[in-house]
């Protein structure tokens, strides 16, 4: 389904996770939930530095979710929860 919406297919297909680039950002989905609980897809955004982003988005109101975390290949990334509840993603690659 996320394929036909994007018109891309996915990055990477794995069991744990699906991945998509599409218009220059990375839409990361976690089948099942995983062990993060997400229950809905997560846009992430590119940041050139992960840590001042979420120090700035945390000021803003939001929560941290998930700290920065490498998850291969030197990318890192994190979410985070806005007052809402809607969760959100932030992405560097190093």
């Amino acid at each position: 389904m996320y394929a036909a919406l994007l018109g891309v297919p996915p990055q990477t297909d794995e069991s744990y996770y699906v991945g998509f680039e599409a218009a220059g950002q990375h839409i990361g989905l976690v089948p099942g939930g995983g062990p993060q609980g997400m229950t809905s897809p997560v846009a992430y955004w590119h940041v050139p530095d992960i840590e001042a982003k979420l120090a700035e988005v945390t000021a803003a109101g939001t929560t941290v979710k998930e700290p920065a975390h490498d998850v291969g290949g030197g990318r890192l990334v994190a979410t985070v929860t806005d007052p809402d509840g809607n969760v959100l993603g932030l992405l560097q690659d190093r």
